[in-house]
């Protein structure tokens, strides 16, 4: 009786080679590239940054030449504020003071000169 052995043997040819590299995906760029990259970055952020301080001086030292030149106008409106408002007061002091003898609209009510009243108008 012949017993029919089977073996587990290799294939005719052999078992293709195993596969024992590491095959990882591409991680990215290199330290250099990164380092690169940010400097690369920060330098262009740090050039907006002085164009942006640069325009903000400019407008500064415009807002300020134009605050300047308006100065004499504002003064003169102020003034004619304040000659109108006088004016106004003393008409008022006319009418209301109008049946009282000897006296004089826009007088000092003081006798002396050591108490004088304020010469601002406050307007609330």
């Amino acid at each position: 009786m012949e017993i029919d052995v089977h073996r587990d043997l290799p294939p005719p040819g052999g078992f293709e080679a195993i596969k024992y590299k590491r095959s990882l995906p591409f991680r990215g760029p290199g330290g250099w590239a990164i380092l690169g990259g940010v400097t690369l970055f920060c330098g262009i952020g740090f050039y907006r940054l002085g164009q942006g301080n640069l325009e903000r001086r400019e407008l500064k030292r415009e807002k300020a030449w134009s605050r300047l030149h308006l100065v004499p106008m504002l003064l003169a409106e102020g003034d004619r504020d304040a000659y109108r408002r006088e004016q106004a007061a003393l008409a008022r002091e006319k009418e209301i003071m109008k049946d009282v003898k000897g006296w004089e609209p826009g007088k000092s009510v003081y006798n002396n000169q050591k108490i004088v009243p304020r010469d601002t108008i406050y307007v609330l």
